[in-house]
């Protein structure tokens, strides 16, 4: 079954001298890759990753072409164009992605950058895009368990800390105490469950629970001092900035983490840095 605003991998049916024909099935029929996007020696039988969409005619049509996003995530996009209908942003393909008047939170203006969600238009079927996230999110179960990894976009931050949605799918929080390094609207990277509270609230954290986030740090401290000759410049007196720069942590769980590698012998802390014992 073809899914619209997703990658497909179809079979190639029909050769012309304008691109080429993917087996796009009962409702869909065939559907023109045009040859611009047609990859060297595609041949009839070949199987095809296409993106599918509709193109500025609305007729259905496939490329090979990376848009920004696919229906059900994220991204932030720039408005390129405003119109009585809508904003137009760019994410990626000939056809520019409409965020109609309906779906924003705020009016959108030109050569602006927006976070939005993909979805298809019930009425239309058309791929477009939506800033008012809660008709989205938290419409299925949340079956998460405490320390899983999970990805998520920043989607607002708040009094308490940075809103953000797991998995394009669910409500999480990350709080103040719990952030570091550049978090910003729009920014994607791979979080952990700390908490599920009893109202159904997600808390995140950036790095693994436990023990498990000193273990994983150690192993990395240890392969970083090895490829930089033995020594790097940072100690436990370093800035939160220079630590997250290098190792992609809190200092709190970098200072734990040296302390343990001095106990155990593997490093010797100096004032100008740590070395690796060999």
């Amino acid at each position: 079954m073809i899914k619209i605003g997703q990658l497909n991998t179809l079979t190639v049916v029909k050769e012309v001298d304008f691109g080429i024909f993917v087996d796009g099935g009962s409702e869909y029929g065939n559907i023109l890759l045009p040859k611009r996007y047609v990859p060297k020696d595609t041949r009839l039988g070949d199987e095809i990753e296409v993106f599918i969409y509709f193109d500025s005619e609305d007729d259905i049509i496939a490329t090979t072409e990376t848009p920004l996003a696919h229906v059900g995530q994220f991204a932030k996009l720039n408005c390129i164009n405003t119109t009585p209908v809508g904003a137009f942003l760019n994410w990626g393909l000939p056809k520019d992605l409409l965020v109609p008047f309906s779906e924003q939170r705020i009016r959108m203006q030109e050569n602006h950058s927006y976070l939005v969600y993909l979805y298809l238009d019930s009425a239309s079927g058309r791929i477009v895009g939506s800033t008012k996230f809660n008709k989205f999110l938290d419409k299925t179960p949340a079956r998460y368990k405490v320390g899983e990894q999970v990805h998520i976009t920043v989607v607002e931050q708040t009094d308490l800390g940075y809103k953000c949605a797991i998995n394009d799918s669910h409500w999480g929080l990350i709080f103040k105490t719990e952030a570091f390094g550049k978090l910003f609207v729009g920014k994607s990277l791979k979080a952990f469950i700390k908490q599920i509270r009893e109202d159904g609230k997600i808390d995140l954290s950036l790095q693994k629970l436990g023990k498990g986030k000193v273990d994983d740090l150690s192993d990395k401290v240890i392969r970083t001092l090895e490829m930089k000759g033995g020594f790097l410049p940072v100690t436990d007196k370093s800035s939160p900035a220079e630590i997250f720069e290098i190792f992609r942590t809190s200092k709190a769980t970098f200072k734990k983490t040296i302390g343990s590698l001095y106990k155990e012998r593997r490093i010797r802390i100096e004032s100008d840095g740590i070395y690796l014992i060999k």
